[in-house]
């Protein structure tokens, strides 16, 4: 637990050492990088092992694939590409004020603080540090108190590996977020729910500080009329039952025609027997986080099974030891609007289906509720393509698989709307974490000096004022 004037003191000794190193080089920049690549290369077990043991069970293909991998990924790019983005970009200049010169510099930020979730406790506290780094920023990170195992563990390697006037972590519960999200940073990116980002954005307005909030949301899956339901539904199990369900940016329901529910049904079916051949009891296959969680997925379910919804179970629950259990892959039919399952984010391995008439009615349920932060649609149609693109809003648009946006370095994440705000990841998470400075260099002759006063009508009336 960090107390208040302890986080005071550390963001305090950061602002002093950025002050003393406001620019810091595309070598030092790209040391710090290293150094945090090289802390979750060597050490990847001890980060496998400690998510294991804070989800009870954690499939250990998973936590190398979107925790290790994505952070090494992330390093890679940046240090790659880092010496273009620091480099000034010229600015066209109006003719009347040649031979006048304009440059944007892109200038560090100067603390950043990030707010990680528990959901991926690993890559979603180190991927945005990653960008904050590589603009030239120090940053401070709060881990998730429902993850203490990956906590303390971030902990003891960023202690190892860097500078407390570098890079920080800061163990601690809500208290403690709230503290930290007063403290008055350069910027501040939160990963997590939409009741928590609203407290978060709060608090940061105090000091008027500039808030990236990553927020999920229920994120539709669109199968098109000429869409091949084998390779959906294959694509989509994917998407939603890696991690069980606990992706911000997984298929939170699937909208399909009616008349092909049944056989889409089916092609479910046989894709999670297939990616999981022993239920719960595979190996890939992930627990749930925290008894909090489960409560919460069973209440929903029981919900609609009480409202006569029909709940197709792919498997049975697994408890696991220390509170910790497997839900199965469950498929909920034609639920109806009202329901907890519709009104709020799944994030977890219930996947609502629902029949409607067709893509019109599809694109209309969409556009009815919040803008998310993922949309995947299925299908060869460039003209539907397009028509997704043009009618819809979202964070981020895949078309025939799920996630794979995400793994882009190039592309920026984030939402719109009730999804989140601002993005990050490569080149925009550099920019994000930066001050794009307007720099003006006026020559040494000028005729600007003509627009001094008496102003003359005729020379205003040659330049069109």
């Amino acid at each position: 637990m960090t107390d208040v004037r302890e986080l005071q003191e550390q963001f305090d000794a950061q602002r002093r050492t950025f002050a003393a190193e406001p620019w810091p080089s595309l070598a030092t920049r790209r040391d710090r990088l290293a150094r945090l690549a090289t802390l979750t290369r060597r050490h990847r077990d001890e980060i496998a092992r400690a998510i294991n043991q804070d989800f009870g069970h954690r499939a250990e293909a998973e936590t190398r694939l979107a925790e290790v991998a994505t952070v090494l990924q992330a390093v890679r790019h940046a240090r790659r590409h880092l010496r273009r983005w620091m480099r000034p970009k010229r600015a066209a200049v109006p003719w009347r004020l040649q031979p006048g010169r304009a440059r944007v510099h892109r200038q560090p930020l100067g603390v950043v603080g990030i707010i990680a979730p528990a959901n991926y406790p690993w890559s979603l506290a180190w991927l945005p540090a990653v960008d904050a780094l590589a603009a030239g920023n120090r940053v401070m990170i709060k881990p998730s108190e429902h993850t203490p195992a990956t906590g303390a563990l971030m902990l003891r390697l960023a202690e190892h590996y860097f500078s407390a006037e570098e890079l920080c972590v800061v163990p601690g519960g809500v208290e403690t977020a709230r503290d930290l999200s007063a403290l008055p940073f350069d910027h501040l990116l939160f990963t997590g729910s939409a009741r928590v980002g609203r407290e978060v954005a709060r608090a940061a307005a105090a000091n008027l500080t500039p808030v990236t909030l990553e927020l999920g949301g229920k994120s539709p899956a669109i199968i098109g009329h000429d869409a091949d339901l084998t390779r959906a539904a294959e694509r989509i199990a994917f998407g939603k039952w890696l991690n069980a369900g606990q992706t911000c940016i997984a298929p939170d329901h699937v909208l399909i025609e009616a008349s092909r529910l049944g056989d889409f049904i089916e092609a479910m079916r046989k894709a999670v027997e297939t990616f999981y051949p022993r239920g719960t009891a595979s190996e890939d296959y992930t627990a749930v986080l925290g008894e909090r969680q489960q409560a919460r997925l069973v209440t929903m379910l029981e919900e609609a099974r009480d409202h006569g919804c029909r709940v197709i179970a792919l498997g049975e629950r697994l408890e696991l030891p220390r509170g910790g259990a497997k839900l199965p892959p469950t498929l909920v039919i034609d639920p109806t609007e009202g329901l907890t399952l519709m009104r709020e984010e799944v994030f977890g391995p219930w996947l609502p289906i629902l029949g409607v008439r067709d893509l019109d009615a599809a694109l209309e349920h969409v556009n009815a509720g919040p803008r998310p932060l993922a949309l995947y649609a299925f299908t060869e149609d460039a003209d539907l393509r397009r028509r997704f693109l043009e009618t819809t809003h979202s964070g981020g648009v895949v078309f025939n698989d799920t996630l794979w946006h995400n793994a882009v370095p190039a592309l920026p994440f984030g939402g719109v709307g009730e999804s989140g705000m601002g993005a990050y990841h490569g080149e925009a998470g550099f920019l994000r974490f930066s001050h794009e400075r307007a720099v003006f260099t006026q020559a040494r002759r000028s005729g600007v000096g003509l627009l001094n006063p008496p102003y003359r009508r005729w020379l205003l009336k040659l330049l069109g004022l």
